[in-house]
Formats: C-alpha cells, sequence, structure tokens
C-alpha cells in the first residue's frame, strides 16, 4: 500500500511580503494569517483614519493658509517680541506626518483587499499616536493665536472645490479596486454588502457634489466684470523691505493702481510710515537707542527716526525667502533704506499719477500730537502736491473736518449706516466679504477693498465677485482668473464611472475563471478550495523546467498483499495522486 503526502512549492508573493512586513513586520509567509482582524486591531484601524482625516484637514489648512503666512509670523512676533518664520517647522512637520499616516492608511487597504489580518506593528502605533497628537496640540495652539483665520477654509472652497473634487473623484475611483477585491474574492456576508453599498453611495455623492457649489467663477466668461485695481500693501514687501521708498517703487514696477501705508505720527508732529508699535523689527533701533527700543515709535522725533537703517533687518531675516534673487546693486540699495515720511510717499503717488490708502494710528492721549494729527496728516497731503481725490484714509474719524480727502470706513456696516455716514468706501478683510455682501455694496454704489490678497486663488474668487479694488502683499504673483469648470466636471465624471464598472467586471471574470479551476479541483477529488491552492494548481501544470511542481514524498510500508519492487508508481500532476503498475517505478 502506498502512503503519500503532498508537499506544496509556493509562490514567491513579494508584494504581499512587502505590505505585512511594512506595516506589520510579518515578512515570512507563516507569520501571515487571512483570518478575520481582532476588534483591537479593527480599532487601530480606525484610529488610523482619523490621524489620516485630521492631517488631511490640517494640510489643507496651511495650502490656503499661504495666503496669510506674514499675517501669522505677526501675530507670533506681537506674541513673543521675536521675529522668526514660524511656517517653517510647521509645514515640514505636517508634511512628514501626512505623507507616513497616509502611506501606512495605504498599505492597511491592501491588507482589506488581499484578505490578510490585520497587524500593526507597534512602531508604528507610536507614530501614529504621536501624529494624532501633535496635530491636536496644534489645532488648539493656531485657534488661541490665529483663531480668525479658520474662516479662510470656507473662503477658500469657493476657488479650490472644484479641484478638490477631481482629486476626491481620483481617489474614489482608484479605491473602486480594493473594494471590487474585497466584495468579490469572498463568501458574500452582511458586512460585505453593507462595504458595497457604502462605497455606491459615496460614489454618487462624489459625482454629483458640483451641484452644490457655488463658486463664483463657474460663470459665463461674458459675464465676468473688469480685472481689480491692485493696492500695494507697504508696497511690495516681499520683494524688499515693508513702507520703505524701494518696496513702493516695485510695487509700482510691477503695475499696481494705488499705494497702500500705515502712518505714525511722531512726537514733533512729522507723518512716516511704521506698521508696528515700536521699531525693535524694522529698524535697527536696538542698536542707536538700546533703551529705548520697547517705546512706542511715535514717542521718537523725526531725527532719531531717520537715522534708523530700515533695511538691514530684510536681508538678514530674508522673512519671504527672497533675499537670494536680489542682485548686488538691490542688496545694496535696500541695505541703505532709512523710515519713510509720509510726504515722500505722497510725492512718489503724485508723480507716478497713482492714487493712496492710508491707514493712519492715531497718537496715545499722553501723545504731544494728540489733538493735532490730522492736521499734521493734512499738511502733508497739502504739501506733496497730490490730488485730495487720491488719497483715501481710515478710519473713518473727523468726517467734519476732512474736506475734499476720501475717507473709507475699516469695518463692515449694514447699506443704511453707509448711507447714515456719507460713506463711499469700504476696507474689509476677505473674510468678512462674502459675494452675497459684495453685490449688495456695488448695486447701492459703495466701493469696496479687500485684503490680504496675496494668492491668484482668492484674486480669482474676488475678481468673479466683482470687487473693484484688493489690497495685497504680493502684487507680483496676481494672475487671471480661473476658467469655467463645467466641462470638466462631466468629463470626469463619465471617465471615473467607466472606470469603475471596468473594475468590477475585470475582478467578477477574474473570480469566474477561479470557480472553473475550483470546481475541477472539486471533480479531481479536492474538497477544499481557495484562491491560493488554485494558484499552485496553476503553477503544478507548467511545463517550463524554472517552475517548481507539486511532489509527493511517498512511504512504503509492507503489507499483507503489499506492493512488490517491480511495480510502478508514476504521478498525475493534475489531480495530485498516484498510480501503480508493474515494470518498475516511474514517472
Amino acid at each position: 500500500m502506498v502512503k503519500h503526502q503532498p508537499l506544496q512549492v509556493y509562490e514567491k508573493q513579494v508584494f504581499v511580503s512587502f505590505v505585512t512586513g511594512i506595516y506589520g513586520c510579518r515578512w515570512k509567509r507563516y507569520q501571515r494569517s487571512q483570518d478575520n482582524s481582532s476588534r483591537w486591531e479593527c480599532t487601530w484601524f480606525l484610529i488610523l483614519c482619523s490621524s489620516f482625516l485630521l492631517l488631511l484637514f490640517w494640510a489643507y489648512f496651511w495650502l490656503v493658509a499661504q495666503n496669510d503666512f506674514n499675517e501669522f509670523n505677526w501675530s507670533v512676533y506681537n506674541r513673543s517680541g521675536e521675529w522668526r518664520d514660524e511656517t517653517v517647522p510647521l509645514l515640514a512637520s505636517t508634511t512628514v506626518g501626512f505623507s507616513y499616516i497616509t502611506f501606512l492608511l495605504i498599505l492597511a487597504l491592501f491588507h482589506i483587499s488581499l484578505g490578510q489580518q490585520l497587524n500593526l506593528y507597534w512602531v508604528h502605533k507610536i507614530g501614529v499616536l504621536a501624529a494624532l497628537l501633535t496635530t491636536v496640540s496644534g489645532v488648539v495652539s493656531v485657534d488661541d493665536i490665529w483663531g480668525d483665520e479658520w474662516d479662510i477654509m470656507l473662503v477658500s472652497l469657493q476657488a479650490t472645490a472644484p479641484f478638490l473634487h477631481l482629486g476626491v473623484l481620483l481617489s474614489v475611483t482608484a479605491v473602486s479596486w480594493l473594494v471590487a477585491g474585497y466584495v468579490v474574492h469572498k463568501e458574500r456576508t452582511n458586512f460585505q454588502v453593507m462595504v458595497l453599498l457604502v462605497y455606491v453611495i459615496i460614489l454618487i455623492a462624489v459625482y454629483l457634489a458640483p451641484l452644490m457649489f457655488t463658486c463664483p467663477c463657474i460663470m459665463d466668461q461674458h459675464r465676468l466684470k473688469p480685472r481689480p485695481d491692485i493696492i500695494g500693501q507697504r508696497g511690495a514687501p516681499m520683494l524688499a523691505p515693508e513702507n520703505t521708498l524701494i518696496s513702493f517703487n516695485r510695487a509700482l514696477q510691477h503695475g499696481v493702481d494705488s499705494l497702500e501705508a500705515d502712518v505714525t505720527i511722531s512726537v514733533d508732529g512729522v507723518p512716516f510710515l511704521m506698521r508696528d508699535r515700536t521699531l525693535r523689527r524694522t529698524t535697527d533701533v536696538g542698536k542707536v537707542f538700546p533703551a529705548r527700543q520697547f517705546e512706542d515709535a511715535s514717542l521718537f522725533n523725526w531725527t532719531e527716526i531717520r537715522s534708523l537703517n530700515a533695511g538691514q533687518w530684510f536681508l538678514e531675516n530674508d522673512p519671504y525667502w527672497t533675499v537670494e534673487t536680489l542682485t548686488v546693486r538691490d542688496r545694496s540699495r535696500i541695505g541703505n533704506q532709512t523710515v519713510c515720511s509720509l510726504l515722500e510717499l505722497l510725492r512718489l503717488a503724485a508723480r507716478a499719477n497713482s492714487s493712496t490708502l492710508l491707514n493712519i494710528r492715531k497718537p496715545p492721549p499722553e501723545h504731544p500730537r494728540y489733538r493735532s494729527w490730522f492736521m499734521d496728516t493734512l499738511w502733508a497731503v497739502q504739501k506733496a502736491g497730490i490730488s485730495q481725490k487720491r488719497v483715501t484714509w481710515t478710519p473713518d474719524t473727523d468726517r467734519g473736518r476732512v474736506r475734499g480727502l476720501q475717507q473709507a470706513a475699516n469695518e463692515k456696516l449694514s447699506v443704511d449706516e453707509i448711507r447714515a455716514r456719507g460713506i463711499t468706501s469700504l476696507t474689509l478683510h476677505y473674510s468678512k466679504a462674502s459675494h452675497k455682501d459684495i453685490q449688495e455694496y456695488l448695486a447701492n454704489n459703495v466701493s469696496v477693498t479687500v485684503y490680504p490678497v496675496n494668492e491668484p486663488w482668492l484674486f480669482s474668487i474676488l475678481w468673479c465677485s466683482g470687487v473693484p479694488s484688493v489690497s495685497s502683499n504680493a502684487p507680483q504673483v496676481l494672475q487671471k482668473s480661473q476658467n469655467a469648470y463645467n466641462f470638466i466636471w462631466i468629463t470626469s465624471d463619465l471617465v471615473s464611472l467607466a472606470i469603475v464598472t471596468g473594475i468590477f467586471c475585470f475582478q467578477n471574470y477574474h473570480m469566474i475563471r477561479l470557480c472553473l479551476y475550483c470546481n475541477r479541483w472539486r471533480i479531481n477529488g479536492m474538497h477544499n478550495c481557495n484562491p491560493e491552492q488554485i494558484m499552485l494548481s496553476a503553477v503544478a501544470q507548467r511545463s517550463s523546467r524554472d517552475v517548481n511542481i507539486m511532489k509527493e514524498k511517498l512511504i512504503f510500508s509492507d503489507l499483507n498483499n503489499g506492493v512488490n519492487s517491480t511495480e510502478e508508481l508514476s504521478l498525475y500532476p493534475e489531480n495530485g495522486y498516484a498510480r501503480y503498475s508493474h515494470g518498475g517505478l516511474s514517472r
């Protein structure tokens, strides 16, 4: 009697080893399992998904918040007293964390698709928790320091929603391969039906999502209003030190229509340009007047202010990473800049036939010019020789003393309030200027200037909304409006639907072939069938010498009617059983 025991020779599963090895440190076949994942590991999978969604939100926030990086650094400076570009470590940590969590999530999805048991390695568990806790602490910190910036998320969706839709559509289409593999390749269960149903609902929702978009730029190009005027806020501060003559000249070279500056009154009544309360950040007051560096800038006289250098800080700190692009001549000019007076700015604007927007900081009550700051400013305007119609200032106070000058309110007001106060111009933060509000103001002949606009996507939204003018720190980067999106939306939906349908059809066809192999095995006496056995059967039928076929270990034992040495044994590769005949052993 012949007893036989099949010895299986497995194909190398490089990809499966790669997936399970990196995710759970299970590099060997015997370490892997196709059993259902434990509840503990499913919980870790949910934590991984939650970390991914939170980091996705966090990364998107910093992507759109680039428009206000200067405002963020300024907020940190006002709290710490030290000027640093705090966005660099935040962006670096966000990029690393998001890439790491995304990679682990992709590996987990491959585990599910391949039918492998989830078993996240303990090192990765620590990494996931670290990424999650770091992101949560970052969100809390930003909410404390920069809480108003969350509004940019909703504003940005007016421009990014069409492109986010394409990204989500691509992701959902790619996931269809994993869903089809999970649903088709296993026996039907209620959970699989639920997974398929949820996927179909999500897919339909993504297809129809553009119907809910309220993007101003999804419009007929013939209805597009003229391009908004661009106001150089503090000149072109990304190319030269803010509020200096060279900065305003750079802004004019890039085609701005108006110039905007921050005005402070010195102790002897000279209006000069300074954004901060002190002179520490943008001058060398710490070297020239070290004992007075924390004093209010308005408590210095003009002679002291004029003696300070207002350009060297820009070359040393490189706040916008643009110093390397400057020529030797430009660096020399920047290094010799001094604090600019209002009179110099207005004379420059008059020569360039440009308008100006002045943000005037009233002196504190103890200041000698507290009651005469208005006359000091008006004297500078008259002496510069610029038309008073080209000068607009905020805040909207002392209207009875203003004759011929334009005044703008820097707060959001109702139409009735605007009419009662006789205001014809508003200066609003972009988060306070909705498309509906802008249309209402324009319908009532109220001009609106929106600030700060430093990214093309935000400029595009405001252009499509009909805003007459925008104030920007980066006039050199503002571009044209974006094009219509409807054609791209419909085309991408149809392509995605075709791909998803093709994937499910392919997976079903592949499963039908596996079932045919399975039936063949059952006919030949194998009662259990799984995809790995079927693959082994296919390998065993190959004639190539490079493929190791299934072998059998034969154990001979003597019985009463035993087989003698002249009996021949042959192997049928197709069914895995032995046959013997007389004449010797053969294969």
